[in-house]
């Protein structure tokens, strides 16, 4: 094998090893919309809780409980699926019956910000359940506290 096949296969080689790196590396964003829900910010979804909305935070448990939107309920959306906007909701575990009763009820998901997949998702299997006043608050957490929002 020459010098220069043995360059190029120890290149590639390198490519191949680091394409996942990289593509793990990347924050994979959400969509900016998603129809059938309502996109809110955090002026909006203070708003709509004054009104009488359950805000859900859906950050796994540990996050929760550190800091989250005062009055908002912790509810875990546990997500295996892929991070794409026609996500696989079967693969992923989210408790339906610890939302209100009620579908016409105002819901807010929220996680953290926009490269947080799970209020985005929660908002999905939410509004595919057949809740009508679904808001997705995809500026999440980070949102809410650079806007010095009240937290608990």
């Amino acid at each position: 094998m020459s010098i220069r096949q043995t360059f190029a296969g120890l290149v590639a080689a390198a490519v191949v090893a680091l394409v996942p790196m990289v593509a793990q590396a990347q924050k994979i964003m959400t969509p900016e919309t998603l129809a059938g829900v309502k996109l809110a910010t955090a002026e909006q979804t203070q708003a709509a809780m004054v009104r009488g909305a359950v805000a859900f935070d859906v950050r796994v448990a540990a996050e929760c409980t550190e800091k989250t939107i005062k009055g908002a309920v912790c509810h875990t959306y546990r997500e295996k699926s892929a991070k794409v906007a026609d996500f696989d909701k079967s693969q992923d575990q989210f408790d339906l019956s610890k939302l209100p009763a009620d579908k016409n009820a105002a819901v807010i998901f929220f996680c953290n910000s926009g490269d947080c997949w799970r209020s985005y998702k929660a908002s999905v299997v939410a509004r595919d359940a057949g809740f009508k006043n679904v808001h997705w608050f995809r500026g999440g957490m980070p949102e809410w506290t650079t806007k010095g929002l009240p937290t608990q």
